[in-house]
């Protein structure tokens, strides 16, 4: 790998840090009580942007990808052990020629973190509400109002049944098959993210969001065939019911995306707190 210290000029004119490019990583916690807090970092005296606060992040390696290089970043600069973290998407901020990445990723509680390089002189968790009012890195500062826009757990719920029926592939005469196959394809879908999320829904450039797939009737027996990346959940009666429960039952701080057709589920996940959007969407990116 190529090293990515080092000066270069995109094509807007700009001079930035990493050769070739660079990365980092927006870490957030959702309290129950008081809401989003963000893990911030204090850059030392001596860096560009002397005692602002950003995003713990750098240049990335020659052939080193945004997460890997985020990741790798995070762990050089302080202490917290980025095992805990569960990634949730990706922003791309391209200044031709040169790119920034922001890896959006939560933490499961505020660990406590403490400088590991001579890069950071504090490293802190941050109600989300005070960030603004803090003295910014100014590139962090000038995408904070969409970053902050962000920090939601995104679970993409499938109504198998329906996204199967839309299908001229003869689900009727073999609705397990079918839904497996479907299953098969959201397991391929969660490894690579999702592009083009609906409108009012997280705005990541690329998202991983959970995914449940929601199965009833002759399609229930797929549940006992769990694949990495997709829940298959049985459910005990009306698909459409349970599809409901699980957009109601969602923690705080949690966006539901449910597929399907159905507009009269439509209407109760909606009325329930969650989105929308239909099986042509989801198929378009199988």
């Amino acid at each position: 790998m190529g090293v990515a210290d080092g000066w270069t000029r995109c094509a807007q004119g700009h001079q930035h840090w990493g050769r070739y490019g660079a990365a980092g990583m927006l870490i957030f916690h959702l309290d129950a009580e008081e809401g989003p807090h963000v893990l911030l970092q204090q850059r030392a005296w001596w860096c560009s942007g002397a005692l602002t606060w950003c995003m713990f992040g750098g240049g990335r390696l020659g052939g080193e990808d945004p997460v890997t290089a985020a990741l790798r970043e995070t762990a050089e600069e302080c202490t917290l052990d980025t095992g805990v973290l569960r990634l949730h998407g990706l922003v791309h901020d391209d200044h031709g020629g040169w790119s920034y990445t922001t890896v959006v990723a939560s933490a499961d509680r505020m660990h406590p973190v403490r400088p590991a390089s001579a890069e950071t002189r504090r490293a802190r968790w941050f109600p989300q509400e005070k960030v603004a009012g803090l003295r910014l890195f100014e590139p962090f500062a000038v995408n904070w109002p969409r970053l902050a826009t962000m920090m939601s757990r995104l679970v993409l719920v499938v109504d198998a049944a329906n996204v199967v029926g839309s299908r001229a592939d003869g689900w009727w005469r073999d609705r397990a098959g079918a839904t497996a196959r479907l299953r098969d394809k959201l397991a391929g879908l969660a490894e690579r993210g999702v592009t083009g999320l609906p409108e009012g829904v997280v705005g990541h450039d690329i998202s991983f969001p959970e995914i449940v797939l929601v199965v009833e009737g002759a399609a229930r027996p797929v549940a006992d065939g769990q694949v990495p990346g997709v829940r298959v959940v049985a459910a005990p009666g009306s698909g459409d019911d349970a599809i409901v429960d699980l957009v109601r039952a969602a923690e705080p701080g949690t966006t539901c995306l449910v597929v399907t057709a159905d507009r009269g589920l439509r209407a109760r996940v909606t009325a329930a707190g969650g989105h929308c959007t239909g099986p042509s969407w989801l198929l378009s990116r199988l």
